[in-house]
C-alpha cells in the first residue's frame, strides 16, 4: 500500500470531493473524483505525493511521466464522455505541484511529451466548452503548473505565503541568472514577473480571485464554503465568457501584451 505525505493538494481534494465518486485504477499520485458543485457536474483532479512512486523524482507531488499521461487521460475521458451533452461538466484542477520531475529517465522517456499531453488535454477541454477552473492551494511551479492548471479559464489562489507561482525555484533561477538568491529577491521586488509571492503574480492579471484562508491545512466550514462559492462563480463566469482567455489581459502590467496583440491583428 502506498504511503502518502500530507499535502495541501491532497487535503483540499478530500475536502471538496466529500461524497463524490473517486475514480480508481490510475497511478496513486493522481486523484480524480466526479461530484457536483451547486448542482452542476464537476470532475476534480489533483496531483499528490506518492512515496512509492515508480519514478522517485515524482514522489513528492511533482508532475512526471506517469502524472502527465494520467492527467491527459482523465481530462480527455471527461471530454469524450460529455461530447454530446448540452452542458459540459466543469473540470476543477486542484494545484499544489512543486515542480516537474527532473531526472535522466524522465528526459529519456519523454517527459516533455507527457506534460504537453496534459496541457493539450486541458486546452482541448476548455475549447470544447468545459469550464476549467484552477484552484491554487500551494505551489504552482514550472512545467508542473503548465501541465496541471495553467490552461484554466479561471485561476483562483489562496492569499497565503505558502502559495508560490513561478517558472523555476529560487535557487535554480539564481544559478541561471548568475546571481545570489538575495540579489534575485531584491530584483524581484521591482520586476513582478520575477517575483514568487502571490501579490506580484496577481498584478499580472492572471488570477481571477484571491481567497484568504487562515490555515490551508485546517480549513473551517466557513472557509470551505467560501472556496466552493468562489469555484461556482468562476464556473458561471467561464460559461458566460466562452473558451477564450481574454480575461487575463486586463491588468496594468499586461498593457504591452494587449498592444502586441492589437498590432499583430492589424498586420494580419
Amino acid at each position: 500500500m502506498s504511503t502518502q505525505t500530507t499535502s495541501r493538494g491532497d487535503y483540499w481534494f478530500s475536502l471538496l470531493t466529500q461524497g463524490a465518486a473517486e475514480r480508481r485504477g490510475q497511478c496513486a499520485s493522481v486523484r480524480v473524483a466526479d461530484g457536483d458543485l451547486d448542482g452542476q457536474a464537476a470532475r476534480f483532479i489533483a496531483v499528490v505525493p506518492d512515496a512509492d512512486n515508480h519514478y522517485p523524482r515524482a514522489a513528492r507531488g511533482e508532475v512526471g511521466l506517469l502524472e502527465g499521461w494520467t492527467l491527459a487521460q482523465v481530462v480527455s475521458e471527461a471530454v469524450a464522455a460529455d461530447r454530446n451533452q448540452p452542458q459540459k461538466r466543469a473540470i476543477v484542477a486542484i494545484i499544489d505541484v512543486p515542480s516537474q520531475a527532473y531526472g535522466r529517465r524522465e528526459e529519456a522517456f519523454g517527459i516533455h511529451q507527457a506534460l504537453a499531453g496534459a496541457a493539450g488535454a486541458y486546452a482541448a477541454a476548455r475549447l470544447a466548452g468545459h469550464p476549467v477552473i484552477g484552484l491554487i492551494v500551494g505551489k504552482a511551479m514550472s512545467g508542473a503548473f503548465l501541465a496541471h492548471g495553467y490552461q484554466a479559464n479561471r485561476l483562483i489562489a489562496f492569499n497565503d505565503d505558502g502559495v508560490m507561482i513561478h517558472a523555476m525555484g529560487k535557487e535554480s533561477a539564481a544559478r541561471i541568472t548568475l546571481r545570489s538568491v538575495e540579489a534575485l529577491e531584491k530584483l524581484a521586488a521591482t520586476i513582478p514577473p520575477m517575483a514568487y509571492d502571490i501579490g506580484h503574480y496577481g498584478s499580472l492579471g492572471l488570477l481571477d480571485q484571491r481567497l484568504d484562508i487562515r490555515d490551508p491545512l485546517q480549513a473551517t466550514p466557513q472557509e470551505l464554503a467560501l472556496v466552493r462559492t468562489a469555484v461556482v462563480k468562476a464556473i458561471a463566469d467561464s460559461r458566460r465568457q466562452g473558451c477564450g482567455l481574454e480575461n487575463r489581459l486586463g491588468a496594468d502590467n499586461r498593457r504591452s501584451s494587449v498592444l502586441v496583440r492589437e498590432r499583430m491583428r492589424a498586420e494580419w
